[in-house]
């Protein structure tokens, strides 16, 4: 037959079905128009998409249903509203028409009425199978049960449960689409049987929860009640962990330290007003609290403005400034070339005499960085609390304060600074040394466990920097995990710079003067530099320097001056007599006088040895407060010159004749060290042979029984010492030549340098 046809978008009419629905669509009302003309009859088929507004016959279904039109209702907005009653299914053929609206041709196959055993089991089963499904899902109305009980005929059946029950359009299409009544059923079967399971786990889900939300919603009840009575009591500790609560929850915490945390406030909220442990317990809950979990500061990577931070804030230090150039580039390329950017921070260890810098310069480094920068320091140290903290068992325990810094920094990543960290020591209360091994071991300190607060804690992206004055103090196991950058003492070149650049202005500045109005000339500055300001560093400068600005500022005030300029005269009447005065070497080549060099934690020094022979029964006398090393390597030169007396004429029993003394000058001052070998054999072979030693040459060196000259350390040092002492040659071990190179070009100039791998060597350029 030839119908009009009417596209249906998201909905669909099965046989003995009465529907209504709304026409809007020009074609579709054109259609409803001439069913109505003619036997009021229309062919309804649903789109297979229904945001398709034109649609061909590619776009429709296949079988769709004849529908006779009951009522027709004009709704405003040009939209009708129109009731059908679907009466029988239809296969469609053709569209022979689209204008100006769609016609069908459609085949309405035979009712298959047919009642055979196997249908009427199908029957049975559909049925049970739908009432299941209704008591499963609880979505069936009861109007809707009792319609399906009441229908006997199984064509019917399988459309009644079809259009009431299923919510899915493809399978609803899909029994339209089943001519035969069998296959109907079975497929209806299955789809039932699908969504009765379906509707079993939804029921399981809800029910889980609405047990969840009667949970929160009971305990949400039972808390503002609490928190009512207590408020109403006068005591806020209910509000309190409620607050906590919600940091809690703000907070990205690991999993550990979160359940942990609300176990603690689970057992805090229950706790009775009044008892004394809710303070110990909120402190504890506070304290993860104020952690910085997750937070971290974004590495500034510009390595021209990292150097230029650190040129404009330290003179000299080239390789300690190296050292963070190279940290940054290599970080800066893993963020560049891979898709993790994280490095392990760096475990610095800068080593030098006091006032040289070293704290200054990771100042340096945070800013250039651009983290935040945490200071502790180690001095004295020597209660392994103070590193890991005392644990909560006891009365008024704190965390560490390693912990107590990272909080400080608010940040994960902060440049954390360990100061003096060759200054710890140990008693009966632990070895916090040993206890710093886990915080500055990469491998390790990525689940750092305080004692307080019993959690892993993550410092593997610290940048840890120590600083130490000498490594001989430092643990081997410590020593072993940084990495040691030497920050020499400043030649006075440096110190003059130092001074011109950052001290002098810094001093005018905190002293209340105006810029420039304190001028000091280079003479009077390396005045103050070697008469008044003996040292390594630049801290007794940086005072002396005070001292003048405060005079100066005392001279502008009584002879009402805009501007002082401070010559050499000037400084001594400001400062008074010198208090070190430079005594050239001797002219003169002297017997028994030898000139050493030395390195103290405060820098190098020169160090006169002087040795004399009498006669007497071969004692040997050593003086000078010297140190077990020193008092050995005269032994060792003693034993030397015994061995090689024919070399030098000598009777081969004057150790049984002679006394020998030999005195290191400033005898309050201790001395040690393994680099005054090679001084005391040229002293004793002077004093034994009378030949004359020059004190133009200064020398340093261990020996051994074979006359070897063994290398020592702090050559730069030494080199600095004879340069203001006006040394003018150098005896050095040959396996020191290398650490030439670190010593500055204007310093090297004014020596001259002799490389000795024996003593006979030393002997042949020192003595006459």
């Amino acid at each position: 037959m030839r119908l009009p046809l009417i596209p249906l978008r998201g909905l669909m009419v099965f046989p003995h079905m009465v529907l209504h629905f709304d026409v809007g669509r020009q074609k579709s009302v054109a259609a409803l128009e001439q069913a109505m003309m003619e036997d009021q009859r229309v062919f309804l088929v649903a789109q297979r998409d229904g945001e398709t507004e034109d649609p061909g016959m590619e776009d429709l279904c296949r079988v769709g249903t004849v529908a006779l039109i009951k009522q027709v209702l004009n709704l405003p907005g040009d939209t009708i509203r129109v009731l059908v009653e679907g009466q029988a299914r239809a296969v469609l053929r053709a569209v022979t028409q689209e204008e100006p609206y769609w016609l069908s041709q459609v085949e309405v196959p035979p009712q298959d009425a047919r009642e055979t055993p196997e249908i009427e089991a199908l029957v049975r089963t559909t049925q049970e199978l739908f009432d299941e499904y209704a008591r499963a899902s609880l979505r069936v109305s009861g109007e809707t049960q009792h319609s399906v009980s009441e229908v006997d005929r199984p064509d019917q059946l399988a459309d009644i449960i079809a259009a009431n029950v299923l919510t899915r359009v493809e399978d609803r299409q899909a029994i339209l689409e089943e001519i035969d009544v069998e296959a109907r059923l079975e497929a209806l079967c299955e789809i039932l049987i699908r969504e009765t399971q379906l509707a079993d786990i939804e029921k399981q889900v809800q029910s889980r929860l609405k047990k969840q939300i009667d949970k929160n919603q009971k305990d949400y009840y039972l808390r503002e009640q609490i928190k009512a009575i207590q408020e109403e009591l006068g005591d806020k500790d209910a509000t309190d962990v409620e607050d906590l609560r919600r940091r809690l929850s703000e907070t990205p915490l690991n999993d550990e330290a979160r359940e942990k945390a609300e176990k603690e406030l689970d057992r805090l909220s229950r706790m009775a007003p009044g008892t004394p442990e809710i303070g110990v317990s909120r402190t504890w809950v506070e304290w993860i609290l104020d952690l910085p979990w997750g937070k971290y500061t974004p590495d500034n990577l510009d390595l021209r403005r990292a150097r230029r931070i650190l040129d404009e804030d330290h003179y000299g230090l080239e390789k300690v400034k190296e050292r963070v150039i190279e940290y940054l580039a290599v970080r800066r390329m893993k963020e560049m070339n891979t898709q993790d950017g994280a490095l392990k921070g760096p475990i610095l260890c800068f080593v030098g005499p006091p006032g040289v810098g070293k704290t200054s310069i990771v100042r340096g480094i945070a800013k250039a960085v651009g983290r935040t920068f945490v200071q502790m320091s180690l001095g004295g140290v020597r209660d392994e609390a103070e590193i890991r903290g005392h644990r909560r068992t006891y009365v008024g325990a704190i965390p560490g304060r390693i912990i107590a810094g990272m909080k400080q920094a608010g940040t994960m990543n902060p440049v954390f600074l360990f100061d003096e960290i060759d200054k710890m020591s140990h008693d009966f209360r632990g070895d916090p040394a040993s206890a710093m091994l886990e915080v500055l071991d990469g491998e390790q300190n990525d689940a750092f466990r305080d004692h307080y607060m019993e959690l892993p804690f993550d410092l593997s992206k610290v940048m840890f920097i120590t600083t130490a004055n000498a490594m001989d103090t430092i643990p081997g196991p410590l020593l072993d995990r940084m990495e040691i950058i030497e920050v020499p003492s400043y030649t006075e070149e440096e110190k003059l710079q130092i001074a011109k650049r950052h001290l002098l202005p810094k001093e005018v500045k905190e002293h209340g003067l105006i810029a420039k109005s304190v001028k000091l000339s280079d003479a009077a500055m390396r005045k103050v530099i070697e008469n008044y300001t003996r040292e390594a560093g630049v801290r007794t400068l940086d005072r002396t320097i005070a001292r003048i600005v405060r005079k100066a500022a005392v001279e502008m005030l009584d002879e009402d001056k805009q501007t002082v300029t401070v010559t050499p005269q000037v400084v001594e009447k400001y400062l008074g007599a010198p208090r070190f005065i430079r005594e050239a070497p001797e002219k003169e080549p002297r017997v028994g006088v030898v000139n050493g060099l030395a390195y103290t934690t405060v820098g190098g020094e020169t160090l006169a040895v002087e040795c004399a022979t009498m006669q007497g029964s071969g004692q040997v006398q050593l003086t000078g407060q010297l140190g077990d090393v020193m008092k050995e390597s005269a032994r060792a030169a003693l034993s030397w010159v015994r061995a090689h007396s024919d070399e030098f004429g000598l009777d081969k029993d004057f150790h049984k004749e002679l006394d020998i003394h030999i005195h290191v000058p400033e005898g309050a001052v201790p001395k040690d060290g393994p680099s005054a070998g090679v001084t005391m054999t040229t002293a004793l072979v002077s004093a034994l042979t009378g030949r004359k030693v020059r004190q133009d040459v200064a020398m340093t060196g261990e020996i051994t029984l074979r006359g070897r000259v063994l290398p020592i350390g702090g050559v730069k040092e030494k080199l600095l010492a004879a340069y203001r002492a006006g040394i003018k040659t150098i005896i050095l071990p040959l396996e020191n030549k290398k650490d030439l190179e670190d010593v500055p070009a204007h310093v090297l100039s004014q020596f001259r340098i002799v490389t000795a791998e024996n003593i006979e060597d030393v002997l042949k350029v020192a003595l006459i």
